[in-house]
């Protein structure tokens, strides 16, 4: 009877040293986690990030169009934006080209921004206009295809402002429904605190004070002009954060670039590749467990995938050996 009990706590040891290993070596990731794209010099750049084996789900790029190059982007779900007025009636004739696993519509990029910077700019009652005019017309709620975020602000009291502004406009143009939302959209640029507060501030505009119940994505994400080290600190306090709060939907770092291709404003520290177009410290932490600073990001066929499964198998085989060792001395 002795023998029996010690066998099954040992056999349930076992499991638990398997289920260990299996969980330390697959290391799964976020998929919330998306890629916010620029383009850059070299296609290939971006290989790592569209692989089969990567952690990332989906793009957007500002605009209604999918990337074409490199074709690897047809891995993941992209997520079109109408971003100004001015090709408003060009992109929503786009809009029909897309495929059915295009869902999500963004609107409207920074309209409390200025042109210069990639904003909009664009009044709060003329983007209601043009939203309930054309916009609300394709969300699901309405026979459209797709769920449909507000206007994405900057992360800023101006912001708010701007978004305050236009819900205004919204139901004095229509005083039943206003502006049709099935998500929050945001961007935001700063530190971990300042972030969680911003969010909270949206969630309690939008949910709390409306008793409703959206989820919301950050669209841009990163600390400015700081250096590698402290934001690659801030990225791991924030991920994790985001990864855990239910509101939160999706993200999407800013941005997947070499550091030298950074603009002035955000600084080289927020890239995630370095200037050979490997994965930086903070790219290697934006993907996940399995990869690592240095890892060339264009490696086509996502080998760390296949490194990972490697290194399960080895440590299952290893988990099974040691349980058959275990068995043996107690039998």
């Amino acid at each position: 009877m002795l023998s029996s009990i010690l066998a099954l706590s040992t056999f349930l040891l076992v499991l638990s040293i398997i289920n260990n290993v299996a969980s330390q070596t697959s290391s799964p990731n976020s998929s919330k986690r998306g890629i916010a794209y620029l383009g850059t010099s070299t296609a290939q750049d971006y290989n790592i990030f569209t692989s089969k084996s990567s952690p990332l789900k989906w793009y957007y790029n500002w605009s209604p169009y999918p990337v074409g190059n490199p074709r690897s982007f047809r891995n993941l779900e992209f997520v079109p934006l109408i971003h100004n007025l001015d090709s408003l009636s060009n992109d929503l004739s786009q809009l029909s080209n897309l495929p059915s696993t295009s869902t999500h519509l963004l609107t409207f990029n920074e309209p409390d921004g200025s042109t210069s910077g990639g904003g909009s700019n664009i009044s709060p009652s003329d983007a209601a206009a043009a939203y309930i005019h054309s916009i609300a017309p394709l969300s699901r709620s309405n026979g459209g295809k797709f769920l449909i975020s507000h206007p994405s602000t900057t992360g800023t009291l101006s912001g708010l402002n701007w978004l305050r502004s236009f819900n205004t406009s919204c139901y004095a143009l229509n005083r039943t429904h206003g502006c049709p939302i099935d998500f929050i959209a945001t961007h935001f640029y700063g530190d971990f605190p300042a972030l969680a507060s911003w969010l909270g501030t949206l969630n309690e505009y939008y949910n709390t004070n409306q008793s409703a119940n959206l989820p919301m994505w950050v669209t841009e994400l990163a600390l400015p002009q700081q250096s590698a080290a402290a934001t690659e600190v801030m990225m791991n306090t924030t991920l994790p954060f985001l990864d855990g709060l239910n509101y939160v939907e999706r993200y999407a770092w800013f941005g997947i670039f070499r550091e030298g291709n950074a603009n002035g404003w955000t600084g080289g520290g927020v890239a995630l590749l370095d200037n050979q177009g490997d994965l930086s410290e903070l790219g290697a932490s934006y993907m996940g467990g399995g990869y690592r600073a240095g890892m060339s990001a264009q490696n086509e066929d996502g080998a760390v995938g296949a490194a990972d499964k490697m290194r399960m198998s080895t440590g299952l085989i290893s988990a099974m050996a040691m349980a058959r060792l275990v068995m043996e001395l107690i039998m």
